[in-house]
């Protein structure tokens, strides 16, 4: 007997330890760690990062070109043999031009432009600019990947609800199903009305097949989204509090997204490069000053005469000056080209403002819609309970219909789903409002 109750606290050990593993080994994920995850693990978002390296180096880049530049040249020549010219007279023969074979030329040359015609600073700008709006394209795909994470979660937190009330529908028709099976046995009940119970007994299993393959289809959709693995054994809360809060003005809603939205913003620096770009299409109206300085180092010397066979050093600085007098038009075209993109840019502005505008107008109707849906889905589940309930009651002392007692069991189902998907489409209604108004960026 003491055997017999060693080996059952031995297994009851091995039971609560594995219990205990496999909770350790399931993690928990709530809203702002699957926002996280989905941050860090994004190939989508990396890749807009990159971008925006990008341009920051090419910003880096053009800068340089304003500064001044210093280049190192260096040459050997094997020159083909000449006769040295020689001077012959009375006092001597004098080697006016030897004939040097071997030509070294070391050549050190510093540059810097003093002018442009506003060709440097106008190319800096855009660059700039250009910078700036894909820093706005980044926060733009940081903000989407946010949304679709959000949406992802409360999708699978309505397939692990809408499972739980099928669940529970498909006990209560088979509780029902007994019922009317004892009924029918002490000849309470027809055989049609057992075959009726058995029918919707089906058609609750055969959902409730379908709500377990959403929770799975919803729970690979949110790794996907946060980029973890398909197979990780991870779950989101099967409880969460969901409270719905004050909803503002309009007017304000539309003056936030107007002074957040990403794509605004970015569009505003496009207008700026624009301009920009006017200003240096019409750079070769000026003319282009710059200051140049060189230092030679070679063998022979070609500014010394007469030429020696060894190095000598020599140096010279300048300034040029150049200017585009005909180029039969090509200035005034590339001028028309960058204005016509300015204007297409501001048209572009006003394009995606007015649909900011319309996008939030439409959010903020959803939101208060799905706000006012839940008062009445809840209302609408404490009905179908009671109703339920009582028909439940009197169908056990035989004073109510097996129909009756059917459709209770639907319009409950019903009314859970419905509750269910008010309270997921208001928090997916409160996550497209803050999206348009560009609040969700973490």
């Amino acid at each position: 007997m003491d055997v017999r109750k060693y080996i059952i606290k031995i297994i009851l050990t091995v039971i609560v330890f594995s219990a205990g593993i496999f909770a350790q080994d399931q993690n928990t994920l709530t809203l702002d760690e699957s926002i996280n995850i989905g941050l860090k693990n994004s190939n989508m978002l990396h890749s807009s990062k990159m971008q925006v390296n990008y341009a920051n180096a090419r910003l880096s880049e053009i800068n340089t070109n304003r500064l001044p530049s210093l280049k190192f040249s260096a040459a050997y020549t094997r020159l083909s043999y000449i006769a040295p010219f020689i001077l012959n007279t009375p006092f001597g023969d004098f080697n006016i031009s030897p004939s040097i074979l071997d030509s070294y030329n070391l050549k050190l040359t510093l540059q810097q432009p003093l002018f442009t015609g506003f060709k440097l600073s106008s190319s800096s700008n855009i660059a700039e600019y250009n910078y700036k709006a894909t820093e706005e394209k980044y926060n733009k795909d940081k903000q989407d990947l946010i949304y679709n994470i959000k949406n992802a979660f409360w999708n699978l937190f309505k397939a692990k609800k809408v499972r739980e009330v099928t669940d529970q529908n498909v006990e209560q028709v088979k509780a029902h199903l007994m019922n009317v099976q004892n009924f029918y046995e002490q000849g309470l009940s027809t055989k049609n009305d057992l075959l009726k119970v058995q029918v919707q007994l089906s058609e609750s299993e055969l959902r409730q097949i379908d709500a377990k393959n959403a929770v799975k289809l919803a729970r690979i959709n949110l790794y996907n989204v946060i980029g973890i693995p398909l197979n990780t054994n991870s779950e989101i809360p099967d409880s969460i509090d969901i409270k719905t809060k004050e909803v503002n003005d309009l007017d304000d809603y539309i003056e936030k997204a107007l002074d957040n939205r990403p794509e605004l913003k970015a569009m505003q620096y496009n207008i700026k490069a624009s301009e920009a770009g006017v200003t240096f299409a019409q750079s070769d109206w000026y003319p282009q000053i710059y200051l140049a300085g060189n230092y030679y180092y070679s063998e022979p010397n070609q500014r010394i005469f007469p030429a020696e066979n060894r190095f000598k050093d020599t140096w010279d600085v300048g300034v040029s000056v150049s200017l585009n007098l005909w180029n039969w038009g090509a200035t005034v075209d590339k001028t028309d080209q960058a204005e016509a993109q300015l204007e297409q840019a501001k048209d572009s502005y006003k394009i995606i403002k007015d649909n900011i505008v319309l996008e939030v107008n439409s959010n903020y109707l959803n939101l208060v819609q799905s706000k006012d849906k839940i008062a009445v889905a809840d209302e609408s589940v404490r009905q179908a309970k009671e109703n339920y309930r009582v028909t439940d009651e009197t169908f056990k002392k035989g004073l109510a219909l097996n129909s009756d007692l059917l459709d209770s069991e639907v319009a409950l189902l019903q009314a859970n789903t419905n509750y269910i998907q008010a309270l997921v489409d208001y928090e997916l209604a409160k996550a497209k409002l803050e999206k348009s108004i560009g609040e969700n960026i973490k």
